[in-house]
């Protein structure tokens, strides 16, 4: 079983935000490319109030650091 459960986007993107990283630019829409020093940045395409599964979290977090226990 998977320890990640479904999120919505918003909230996943506001605890990104709390752990350091920053929105580096907006481009059309959903898409948006986030920065944090000493990490590749990362594109975040997801709309505010969709549900994020727990396989693509698993990805984004091993991405950008993410915890579980952040969310």
């Amino acid at each position: 079983m998977s320890q990640w459960k479904a999120t919505k986007a918003r909230r996943v993107l506001s605890t990104l935000l709390l752990i350091g990283w920053s929105v580096k630019r907006e481009t059309g829409g959903s898409h948006k490319v986030l920065s944090r020093p000493g990490w590749e940045d990362v594109v975040f395409a997801f709309h505010d109030g969709e549900e994020i599964g727990p396989k693509m979290l698993a990805r984004i977090a091993k991405r950008t650091g993410l915890k579980p226990g952040d969310l």
